[in-house]
């Protein structure tokens, strides 16, 4: 099915022609990334060089400042032959977004010397944070951090106390490579190439500019505005992040749909010699697949195209249009599981070799469903709440 790219540019159809080149290379080194907890040196190296890093960077760094929906197609497009690679492109391409809403000088210590520099993260509210004078000293223990071995800088969550006693305050910390530690924890049933390790500080101190409040992000007031004043830097951190994190299942569902189609047609039962191409079932997964890809594509980037056109406007976002943004990317991994559990099962014992692509997919689409930001039944509960007249709860959005 061909990818939709709805900002019509030159440069957008290139770089979604770009991943969809890399795809062979990327399915051969799946078993690699799988069994080295890791991408693959080589396909970093790949996306520096196809400028995926750079869609959503700023352009005072060399950035391209294109629409989401093109980074999400580029992620998406990469995920049909490695969703493990595309998690990690989608989670530190997007920290190249939220590092140009920083105080400049942040930006300036990642980027000044080399614009290439990757971020990784954990937003995990983990930090021990003492308040000092110039920032704060943090201490901590961090999971998740994906693709943390190809990064030189971390971004940490952690609450600031109020000095008050108030509620505390959720930053981000941007800690250099020098002042963490990788602890290689990461052993898990899928989604293994991730290499989504654990981060260790121990009393790191962190110039207050290099962190960044949760609030600014939810109301686009953040200090890195001032110097990267595009449309694309005032949308909500919620809805970028969370499609990062939720779009790579729709590009390896479509990947898995590719591989089942290709060798499902000419495949006998070995029980009674029936041909799958025959089976009314099997035809009915193939169809409800390929709408349900093709609904979650269109929605994401109508959803973006909402979004950017505010943005651009100096409209603010109606809020009940972010709970329903949210809901709709948190429900998206939910229901590949849904879809590639019975793709699955129509393939019969053939799916469970290791040597097929099918069954690898069919583990790291539910790996991803566990992620906080794929929950749906919590943001589907705030949703509902927020319907019948009661007050927002939820700010990552």
């Amino acid at each position: 099915m061909p990818q939709t790219i709805p900002a019509s540019s030159d440069l957008a159809a290139e770089l979604v022609e770009r991943a969809r080149a890399m795809i062979p290379a990327l399915r051969d080194r799946a078993a690699w990334c799988e069994r080295e907890c890791k991408v693959h040196d080589d396909t970093i190296r790949d996306f520096q060089d196809a400028g995926f890093f750079k869609i959503l960077q700023p352009e005072r760094y060399g950035g391209y400042e294109l629409d989401p929906q093109v980074f999400y197609a580029v992620q998406m497009t990469v995920a049909e032959g490695c969703m493990s690679s595309a998690w990690v492109l989608g989670v530190v391409a997007v920290h190249n977004w939220q590092l140009a809403l920083f105080d400049a000088q942040a930006q300036e210590d990642v980027w000044g010397q080399d614009p290439t520099t990757l971020i990784s993260s954990s937003y995990m509210p983990r930090a021990q944070v003492t308040p000092v004078e110039g920032g704060y000293r943090v201490s901590g223990r961090w999971g998740y951090s994906s693709g943390v071995d190809h990064c030189e800088w971390a971004f940490l969550g952690g609450l600031v106390p109020d000095p008050e006693g108030g509620a505390p305050d959720y930053r981000t910390f941007l800690i250099p490579r020098s002042d963490f530690e990788i602890d290689y924890a990461w052993n898990t049933l899928g989604l293994r190439g991730t290499g989504s390790q654990d981060v260790v500080v121990k009393d790191a101190f962190v110039p207050a500019y290099r962190s960044h409040r949760s609030k600014d992000g939810f109301a686009a007031t953040s200090p890195g505005l001032k110097v990267n004043d595009a449309p694309l830097y005032k949308l909500p951190f919620g809805q970028i992040f969370v499609r990062a994190v939720s779009s790579s299942s729709i590009g390896a569902l479509q990947g898995a749909l590719n591989d089942f189609t290709g060798y499902a047609g000419n495949r006998v039962s070995n029980n009674d010699f029936a041909k799958l191409a025959d089976d009314p079932d099997v035809t009915i997964i193939l169809s409800d697949t390929a709408c349900a890809i093709d609904e979650m594509k269109t929605t994401l980037n109508r959803n973006f195209d909402a979004l950017m056109a505010a943005a651009r406007a100096g409209k603010d976002i109606d809020l009940d249009d972010r709970l329903l943004y949210r809901h709709q990317s948190a429900q998206v991994v939910d229901r590949c599981a849904q879809l590639i559990t019975r793709m699955f099962y129509a393939s019969g014992a053939d799916g469970i070799y290791l040597d097929r692509p099918l069954g690898r997919t069919f583990v790291d689409i539910h790996c991803g469903r566990t992620h906080v930001a794929n929950n749906f039944a919590k943001t589907g509960r705030n949703m509902g709440a927020v319907m019948l007249g009661k007050p927002n709860a939820d700010t990552f959005i």
